[in-house]
């Protein structure tokens, strides 16, 4: 897939998977949802899911280290900032040939343009916060995220997933 159609189906899934209403309650009914998605499959993933500065839900399974919780926040932090996937940003970063830091000042150190972050969106309100995997390569942690909101909002993930 070209890096403009992933963009593009990027876009499609945030619009998509944007929720009527989520509350703590929902926060941890998709944290539960991935660690039992990571348990199942034995990924060595942390999974993170956030209110803008509120934990809801923070799990470290088996395999995963100290180094993904750092991935976690720096990855949080991007979609909190821009209010899009962290794979989105890393994604169109790349097809502007940029980094971060050349193009928003970002350091490196606070932030993280790969995979795995989404925004947690109210419609009507917009972003409320992020959910965030870390563990895998980029893409798979991506679409681990889209799988499993999928999953709780009753879509079919064949028709948003990245192919």
């Amino acid at each position: 897939m070209t890096l403009e159609a992933d963009l593009a189906r990027i876009a499609d899934q945030e619009k998509a998977l944007a929720f009527e209403r989520f509350d703590l309650g929902t926060a941890w009914q998709l944290g539960a949802l991935l660690r039992e998605m990571a348990h199942r499959d034995s990924l060595g993933v942390a999974i993170d899911v956030q209110l803008h500065s509120m934990p809801a839900f923070y799990a470290a399974m088996p395999g995963s280290s100290a180094d993904n919780a750092g991935w976690v926040q720096r990855k949080r932090g991007l979609v909190l900032r821009f209010f899009q996937s962290s794979y989105a940003i890393g994604r169109k970063l790349a097809l502007q040939q940029s980094t971060l830091e050349e193009k928003f000042g970002l350091s490196s150190k606070d932030y993280a343009a790969h995979g795995g972050s989404f925004p947690l969106a109210v419609t009507g309100v917009g972003c409320i916060g992020a959910v965030t995997v870390s563990g895998l390569p980029q893409r798979d942690d991506h679409e681990m995220v889209v799988r499993a909101l999928c999953t709780l909002q009753g879509r079919d993930y064949d028709e948003l997933a990245l192919r």
